[in-house]
């Protein structure tokens, strides 16, 4: 007989993917530099990439007009505007003198970040093995986990300019995708056009797939634009390239991209997504074109800007007798650990608690990013004098 006072409980669990994953590094960063704040310390944050300039007027401007037109309350389409998808390939032809079909190789994406989790979903099979350059973005690994294919890493290195060597990648066997970024994050560095054009070539032999993330495509400097892999012949046979408004037009928490290159793959992302998503809000897609269409000169302020304070920043290192090589690209340095440090992990934990800090360590990236530490330009000028004077006193 009951007597209402059992308990019949079960045990709740995360899945074997998600036990087999570490902690987003990023939440973590973010929940350090939260208590860090929250105990009144003055941090001073270099740790994630957010630029800290406010999106355009004309961009919000455009983004209040959409929303006050009820046509753009409903569900989007999957595949978005067809306003958004020409104004991506006007912006496309302008950048890189690539032409794409609006129709089949452009899609809108919520932020190219999700739509680097989904391909895997539509062209990766169980146990497939995908190379995945490493340091890397950390939402590349379970983006392939999650498929349940088998990441196999291939160490960058300084030596090499943090590009792989296309040679070694030949020598490997039985491998369905690779995935790079250029320019890159964390290690700043840039692809040039004979590099893609030798990957392409291996691909179409091999028979791989190219993922390329170009998020920071238009965050480079001294005038030397990073070339995107689509302009490469026969690169619209293999490859699919990830695109953000995020870094270019202060837009990280608008959440729009696009991915854009072979049709096949595409479709299998577009498929994908109709399953898990209902398309960007519209009222973002007319501020995306709003956004592809800005004065050149305000993307040129934004480049001169960073570069204005990494030629500070590094500058100020040197100083400390910090020899730091200075970025090509993205609003990242990536640097060698300060002699008289062990590791990353110690590196960043003496950043944050003697100096108020926030920098990422390496080994976040994976392994072969052991050894150095990532810092980022998304910060002003007057904050990065006080950092660099902060350093002087822990280095």
């Amino acid at each position: 007989m009951s007597t209402g006072t059992e308990s019949n409980t079960f045990s709740i669990d995360f899945s074997e993917r998600l036990k087999a994953l570490p902690p987003y590094l990023f939440i973590e960063i973010d929940k350090a530099k939260r208590a860090a704040i929250a105990a009144g310390r003055d941090v001073i944050n270099l740790g994630v990439g957010d630029p800290d300039q406010p999106t355009h007027p004309h961009i919000i401007d455009a983004m209040k007009k959409a929303l006050d037109n009820p046509d753009n309350h409903h569900y989007a389409l999957d595949a978005g505007l067809p306003a958004l998808r020409q104004e991506i390939a006007k912006w496309f032809q302008g950048r890189f003198q690539v032409t794409l079909n609006p129709d089949t190789e452009i899609y809108p994406l919520i932020g190219s970040k999700e739509g680097l989790a989904h391909l895997p979903l539509g062209i990766i099979n169980p146990k497939d093995k995908v190379l995945l350059t490493e340091p890397a973005y950390p939402a590349y690994r379970p983006a392939v986990e999650f498929a349940s294919g088998k990441v196999v890493y291939f160490p960058l290195k300084a030596s090499s300019e943090f590009l792989p060597d296309v040679k070694k990648i030949a020598s490997m066997k039985d491998f369905k995708a690779i995935i790079i970024n250029y320019p890159n994050n964390p290690t700043a560095a840039t692809a040039n056009k004979p590099f893609y054009a030798e990957l392409v070539t291996l691909a179409r032999e091999k028979g791989f797939i190219i993922v390329s993330d170009m998020a920071y495509s238009e965050v480079y400097y001294d005038g030397v634009k990073p070339p995107s892999i689509l302009e490469i012949d026969g690169a619209k046979d293999v490859a699919i390239e990830f695109h953000s408004l995020s870094k270019t037009y202060f837009m990280t928490g608008w959440r729009i991209g696009w991915a854009c290159g072979n049709p096949t793959l595409i479709q299998a992302l577009a498929k994908v997504k109709s399953n898990f998503d209902s398309g960007v809000f519209q009222a973002i897609q007319v501020a995306g074109i709003a956004a592809l269409q800005s004065p050149p000169d305000l993307i040129e302020d934004m480049r001169s800007a960073y570069q204005e304070r990494r030629d500070y920043f590094i500058n100020g290192l040197r100083s400390l007798g910090w020899k730091v090589p200075p970025p090509k690209a993205t609003f990242y340095v990536w640097a060698k650990i300060p002699k008289g440090f062990s590791n990353s992990m110690e590196t960043a934990k003496a950043f944050l608690d003697k100096a108020d800090i926030v920098a990422t360590p390496g080994l976040g990236f994976g392994g072969a990013g052991e050894g150095f530490i990532r810092m980022t330009l998304t910060v002003s000028k007057e904050r990065i004098n006080q950092a660099i004077d902060r350093l002087r006193k822990i280095l």
